[in-house]
């Protein structure tokens, strides 16, 4: 690839190099039949007659799914919330897709009952068009980069579920780690250490310093068994009214919207300066490896136990005192370790190719503006 200036690409009208920018007609589908019917959500049923045939683009015309795309080829039916884009001879259809993708068609909806973007708002969109072995090479480039991004979010779904295998047997101890053969024993959390509460930190107040801070709802959003990044920072004078946390605490999310996700816990392991906020119970075990608590203090048997214990409906709570009530079955203490160190292993495995695909994404976001804009050629 090189770059340099910007060369004379024409800027042509979308409506003047299509065949057909019109909503989709197919009304009468089932859930089975020869040809698929694609809706804005996708595929939403199945017909014995395909009123579609070839290539297009499908362009989610309603609702909220409005201005999403995908290409189809083949025999299909199409929905009329639905609009369906065919171009002319001698324009690549994978590359008017690259340039409508680079649009970013959900910033084109209006209407705030039911979101939507119409035809007639395509066929006015205005995109650069090279000679076709250009579009070509540039759709076959970008092809390649979706197919990279495919192949990673494939490998962390399998690394996912491999994970998931995993703390479902060791956790509860249903398959024990080589070496280990010691006795397992249910253990309340009142047993285990005092339970203590968070204060103060308002959502207003979450980024007025420079000192690491969690508040209760990023339990549920931001950090999952382990805190292994801080988000919020707070100023020394918020820090004076809430709670400091000290290495190895477990954070417990007080409150939430249902009894099964109350109770969310995060194990904090990192040595440094922390504060919880208001609706955070903290136990400060005692003998106990907290990357294990971290983990098994999330699984369905405890979560279970602590959807019991949430009082509520329109907001659940859950107190420190059920929290104390709450069992876990513990394994010793070298054998806790242990297990906390495979599972953090896979963890940072993940942590790398979630990283790994998201540069992914924004190199691909970066070729995108140069490649469709002619910034950037292909020699």
């Amino acid at each position: 690839m090189g770059s340099g200036d910007r060369p004379d690409w024409p800027q042509r009208r979308l409506g003047d190099l299509t065949s057909a920018i019109a909503s989709g007609t197919t009304r009468r589908f089932t859930s089975f039949g020869q040809f698929p019917v694609h809706g804005s959500t996708g595929v939403i049923g199945w017909s014995n007659e395909a009123d579609y045939e070839g290539e297009a683009i499908l362009i989610a015309r309603v609702g909220a799914n409005a201005g999403a795309l995908r290409q189809v080829s083949g025999a299909y039916g199409v929905s009329d919330n639905t609009i369906i884009v065919r171009v002319k001879e001698g324009i690549s259809l994978a590359y008017v897709r690259r340039q409508l993708e680079a649009k970013r068609l959900n910033t084109l909806i209006f209407g705030s009952g039911q979101p939507l973007i119409t035809g007639s708002q395509i066929k006015d969109l205005s995109i650069s068009l090279p000679a076709r072995a250009e579009q070509d090479a540039v759709s076959g480039v970008l092809a390649d980069v979706d197919a990279l991004l495919a192949k990673l979010d494939q490998l962390i779904a399998k690394k996912r579920d491999l994970k998931q295998a995993a703390m479902q047997r060791l956790l509860p101890g249903r398959v024990r780690l080589q070496g280990f053969n010691g006795q397992w024993e249910d253990r309340s959390l009142a047993t285990l250490g005092p339970l203590l509460k968070g204060r103060g930190i308002r959502r207003d107040q979450a980024n007025s310093g420079s000192i690491a801070c969690v508040r209760y709802g990023e339990i549920y959003t931001t950090h999952h068994d382990i805190v292994r990044a801080i988000t919020s920072r707070i100023s020394p004078a918020v820090a004076a009214t809430a709670t400091r946390l000290k290495r190895g605490d477990i954070l417990f999310a007080g409150s939430g919207e249902t009894k099964e996700e109350i109770g969310k816990c995060v194990a904090l392991i990192d040595d440094f300066d922390a504060y919880a906020g208001g609706d955070i119970v903290i136990l400060r075990p005692r003998g106990v490896d907290s990357r294990f608590l971290g983990y098994a203090l999330n699984t369905p048997e405890v979560n279970r136990q602590k959807a019991n214990f949430g009082q509520g409906d329109a907001v659940v709570h859950i107190s420190a005192a059920a929290l104390g009530s709450v069992t876990v079955r513990l394994p010793p203490l070298d054998e806790q370790g242990a297990i906390g160190t495979v599972l953090t292993d896979m963890d940072a495995e993940l942590a790398a190719l979630e990283t790994r695909r998201d540069k992914t994404r924004q190199l691909k976001q970066g070729m995108m503006q140069g490649l469709l804009t002619g910034r950037i050629r292909l020699t």
